[in-house]
């Protein structure tokens, strides 16, 4: 037996007393969680700074750097978010749907954990603590593979958790931490599907493109964050700038950042200059369409790759619509289903975004940033779907169970013997 397969296995067997866990175990769990991760948050930074070390000698830079460096401020918002999903509610055992059918057979659909999800990701050492929290939270164990540019600091964090989980006398499998990081046991972890019930990656498109593609196991999938802002003819030019300005310029190598700006036609003259100056201030590069040069002549012209691209830097596409409709076809043709925004003044334009638009969050008159589980009160998110299955949307703990049917019934059968 391949040494994955054992490490599988023996994360189902302590999924299983996870899941016999009650909601408070859980919560004490977590927040001793938190506690640890803060007592030896010295130990590791000083595995971070191997990593990032490393990193930087391999040349790695901007965005990717930036997601795995860690500080003191950091390891402290990784250990809150531990604590804020001991607070969440629990999402196993919650009974969704009850009902009484004609024959008197009572029908509940009642939450449960899904079992074992691989996380697969990248440079994220905060991905470690939280993708362990929710998935505790929901009663599941969890086996991690992060990339080789955290492998100190997603190990330092992993052996923090896993000595929490000893003390409060849950199998360490519970949360397992892969420490080979070949390809071929990746492959081999997603098609386990005797034993892996969700891989959720998470990183950039090469990387989950490459799990969807070999895995045999259900995907959770988010290959990019192409997201959009409209500003309306209806929109108040100083919110809408302040969107803008929050939404590409706060962390840029983020997947909630903005990538793209449209303008409706009748407001460019008065909104366009405005927007390049503040964003020029930033450090903003802008690739406009020739409508939007002639009041931005600085602008680079774009071309049709940059409207499906997802920049992670500070740069920005921009385009002139004529309407609304044109603004939503755009979306429709360029966007990855991630996150849109209008800014708008004119509910009946805002109801036609709304409703027009099929991506996992759309925002009115608010920035794309707060499209993230922490904001929209799931505590730690574990990822993003765009792949409308069971979740979509930024996923919390909620997102790791599923519905099943209990049946209560007093002797019911289906086919009644004759009587004659």
């Amino acid at each position: 037996m391949s040494g994955i397969r054992q490490q599988a296995l023996a994360c189902r067997d302590a999924a299983q007393v996870v899941a016999a866990l009650g909601s408070e175990a859980k919560r004490a769990l977590l927040r001793d969680m938190g506690t640890a991760l803060e007592a030896k948050s010295g130990a590791v930074l000083v595995a971070n700074a191997r990593d990032m070390q490393q990193a930087e000698e391999k040349g790695v830079q901007g965005a990717m750097l930036d997601r795995l460096r860690l500080d003191e401020s950091r390891v402290a918002a990784i250990a809150n978010a531990l604590r804020e999903v001991a607070e969440l509610p629990d999402p196993v055992g919650v009974v969704t749907r009850r009902e009484i059918r004609p024959n008197g057979l009572s029908i509940e659909r009642v939450r449960i954990p899904l079992g074992v999800v691989a996380m697969i990701y990248e440079a994220r050492p905060n991905v470690t603590a939280d993708a362990a929290a929710l998935c505790l939270m929901a009663g599941n164990g969890v086996i991690l593979r992060g990339g080789s540019e955290a492998i100190h600091s997603n190990t330092a964090i992993a052996a923090v958790l896993k000595s929490v989980l000893e003390a409060h006398g849950v199998p360490t499998a519970a949360l397992t931490m892969v420490a080979d990081l070949q390809r071929e046991t990746m492959i081999e972890l997603l098609q386990l599907t005797d034993i892996v019930d969700l891989a959720i990656p998470r990183g950039g498109e090469g990387l989950i493109r490459f799990v969807a593609e070999h895995a045999r196991v259900p995907v959770i999938k988010h290959y990019k964050g192409v997201c959009h802002l409209y500003v309306d003819r209806a929109a108040d030019l100083a919110l809408a700038l302040n969107l803008l300005i929050d939404g590409k310029t706060t962390r840029p190598g983020v997947c909630n950042a903005l990538e793209t700006l449209l303008v409706h036609a009748d407001i460019a003259e008065s909104f366009l200059p405005l927007a390049a100056a503040a964003l020029s201030e930033r450090g903003v590069e802008l690739r406009g369409c020739e409508r939007s040069r002639q009041w931005v002549p600085a602008m680079k012209l774009v071309t049709d790759d940059d409207y499906a691209a997802e920049f992670l830097d500070l740069i920005l596409a921009v385009r002139i619509v004529d309407d609304l409709d044109e603004a939503i076809a755009h979306i429709q043709r360029h966007g990855s289903d991630h996150t849109e925004v209008i800014a708008s003044a004119d509910e009946a334009a805002v109801q036609r975004f709304v409703h027009a638009l099929r991506s996992a969050v759309v925002m009115v008159n608010a920035s794309s940033r707060f499209s993230d589980g922490g904001q929209l009160g799931l505590g730690a998110e574990i990822g993003i779907s765009t792949t409308r299955l069971h979740a979509y949307g930024p996923m919390g703990a909620e997102s790791l169970t599923i519905e099943r049917f209990v049946v209560r019934g007093h002797g019911q059968v289906r086919h009644p013997h004759n009587r004659g």
